[in-house]
């Protein structure tokens, strides 16, 4: 790396530190002294942190796989959160989607379970349905934590995320090794193609 790069390599990291520490503040929050302007600070902080700290990470050339699996650790601190924050407050409007929700969290589960008997590790995909999963996560947690309505945003992005859970799932059936940033299932056949060709399934 660059004198230039190294200078500024610490920042994608900062940015994925901050989210983790994010989710924590937002769940502190809802339990001590719940605030609509704690809870937009927290969810829009994320979103940018996450956007930027990819960007920037690729800009400098410091995009591990070490990284990107923090990347995806602190999505998933923050979200975990987030969600906590959203039960404890606002029960009473997401007991009707308890079905859905047991059903995305169902593929959470077998997702990771699955995922650290075949490689060993969490799977860290970034796949353009995350990134939109991810989109409406923030509309979803938006609406319920600031404006107190939970409605089409919730669906939405439980509806997302139970299509990104099951593509997630399709990818580490089919790639033979682990590896990072697979955009789509048609990229993963695609890999898994080429490590067949190498001998490697």
């Amino acid at each position: 790396m660059t004198a230039p790069t190294v200078r500024f390599a610490w920042i994608p990291l900062a940015l994925t530190l901050t989210r983790a520490v994010l989710g924590p503040v937002l769940l502190v929050s809802a339990y001590v002294a719940p605030s609509a302007g704690v809870f937009a600070g927290c969810l829009i902080g994320a979103l940018l942190s996450d956007y930027f700290d990819g960007v920037i990470a690729r800009r400098l050339g410091v995009a591990t796989p070490g990284l990107r699996r923090l990347d995806s650790i602190a999505d998933s601190v923050f979200y975990v959160c987030a969600l906590i924050a959203a039960w404890h407050l606002h029960a009473a409007q997401l007991e009707s989607y308890l079905p859905s929700l047991a059903v995305l969290l169902a593929l959470e589960v077998v997702r990771y379970v699955y995922d650290y008997r075949k490689f060993g590790k969490e799977a860290s995909y970034h796949m353009w349905s995350s990134k939109l999963w991810g989109l409406a996560l923030f509309v979803g947690f938006y609406a319920l934590l600031v404006h107190g309505h939970a409605g089409w945003p919730v669906s939405l992005a439980i509806g997302l995320g139970i299509v990104a859970d099951l593509e997630g799932l399709a990818i580490s059936v089919v790639l033979p090794i682990w590896k990072n940033d697979v955009p789509t299932f048609f990229h993963a056949l695609r890999l898994r193609a080429e490590s067949k060709n190498r001998g490697q399934v």
